[in-house]
């Protein structure tokens, strides 16, 4: 008899009884391949001394002081690596608890940066289709995930939408991969332009689309024009960094490989690493300037900001990621893994694309490879393959509702930074045999 309130009420789950490194044990000794770092969050594996030395030595100084009170010396320290790393104009640092308040916290300081410049009519935000920017009420509105949108439709404020930049599904025939991105991104142009420039607040996009869409980036090109709009029209750039940042896609920040400088990025899950719930939102001196030099306080908080053992692990993490150089094996072996994937399913009857960067990678499904035809939505694909994967297994991330909320499903791959090539035939494997269980034969 469980008093746990699940994530899903008809289902029982193995109880985990330890981690070692990039696997996770039940209570029966079966080990699990952690092939999605959960989701895309335990890129140091399960077992990382150095992590875990930092949190017991923190929880043995002081384990919380809010931050009403106190700041701490992890949290300074942390916000001071987060920067010598970040993109350039980010200098500052506001610590939460994980992506949905990084999110939150993005969304709010834009809209009192606004205020603060005396441009209270700047109120929109623009965000993609298929897009995810968490669960809580602001972000869950912001994101284009209409499978989580609809059920509290009701509650969530008004935003805008336009195309995600999606070439497997929406690039035609008669353009290039660079022709096709401009002409999603002047989307955005010409959303700004129809609900007024002076009332547009921000654009908010995920450099490589997680969960959503399954590990899509952006073509070359769609980024700077994005960002060159963005200028143009005095709206903010808002990068949602939460599941592609932290090393994930191959560098830091994902959006470096796109040549871009958000004024505001949030990040959070590899940032700690699973070792505590952590996040972070970046800003630039401009939008923190405009406020300190305001009204002098941010109206926006949660209890847990900067909370020192947090800050004290994500730091550890970080420097993992950083001092100790294992960011560096993400591009590598993202290459050997999806030369793996593409090798074992790239001729694949059911496997329509192979996509991503890094150790953030995605098979999308399909009925037909010709025509792209997706799988009825009604087989529950991506639950079967989730359960065929675990069975066999391997923890991966199979999602539904890729192309528009409905139809569609991809198996989404993002396993921790420290994995090694013996690795690679175990997931490959393991997805061959989730793939012959459940699809048609």
């Amino acid at each position: 008899m469980s008093n746990i309130f699940p994530r899903h009420c008809k289902k029982t789950l193995p109880v985990v009884a330890r981690g070692e490194g990039p696997f996770l044990f039940d209570q029966s000794g079966k080990a699990y391949f952690d092939g999605s770092g959960g989701a895309a969050v335990s890129c140091l594996g399960h077992s990382d001394s150095a992590v875990i030395s930092a949190i017991k030595d923190q929880v043995d100084a002081v384990a919380f002081a809010h931050t009403g009170f106190f700041s701490s010396a992890p949290a300074e320290a942390l916000s001071q690596k987060l920067v010598s790393h970040a993109p350039k104009g980010l200098d500052r640092v506001y610590l939460i608890s994980g992506g949905s308040e990084a999110m939150e916290s993005a969304l709010k300081l834009a809209r009192q940066f606004a205020l603060e410049k005396g441009e209270a009519d700047r109120r929109h935000v623009i965000a993609r289709r298929q897009s995810y920017h968490g669960n809580t009420l602001g972000a869950l509105a912001t994101g284009g995930n209409m499978w989580r949108r609809e059920p509290f439709a009701p509650m969530l404020m008004d935003t805008h939408h336009i195309s995600p930049c999606y070439a497997y599904r929406e690039k035609t025939d008669q353009e290039s991969a660079w022709e096709y991105g401009q002409r999603v991104a002047l989307e955005l142009e010409q959303k700004i332009e129809s609900l007024g420039a002076e009332n547009v607040l921000a654009f908010v996009a995920e450099p490589v689309v997680g969960a959503t869409l399954g590990a899509v980036p952006a073509v070359e090109g769609y980024f700077k024009t994005i960002r060159h709009i963005c200028d143009r029209y005095g709206v903010l750039l808002i990068l949602d960094e939460v599941m592609c940042g932290m090393g994930r896609t191959g560098t830091l920040f994902a959006c470096e490989q796109d040549g871009v400088e958000p004024d505001i990025c949030a990040v959070a899950k590899g940032l700690g690493a699973g070792y505590q719930p952590v996040g972070a939102m970046l800003c630039t001196s401009e939008i923190y300037d405009a406020i300190r030099d305001g009204s002098g306080f941010f109206q926006h908080g949660h209890t847990y900001n900067g909370h020192p053992t947090a800050a004290a692990a994500a730091l550890a993490v970080l420097t993992r990621l950083t001092d100790d150089g294992v960011a560096e094996r993400v591009a590598p072996m993202g290459a050997k893994l999806k030369a793996a994937l593409t090798d074992q399913f790239g001729a694949h009857p059911f496997v329509g694309d192979i996509r991503g960067r890094g150790l953030f990678l995605a098979l999308e499904l399909v009925a037909d490879r010709a025509t792209k035809k997706p799988f009825d939505p009604e087989l529950g694909l991506p639950a079967k393959l989730k359960a065929a994967a675990f069975d066999a297994g391997l923890i991966c991330y199979p999602m539904g509702g890729t192309i528009d909320g409905k139809s569609g499903a991809h198996l989404l791959l993002a396993p921790p930074f420290i994995m090694e090539d013996t690795h690679i035939d175990l997931i490959c494997d393991a997805v061959e045999c989730a793939l012959q269980d459940v699809l048609p034969t």
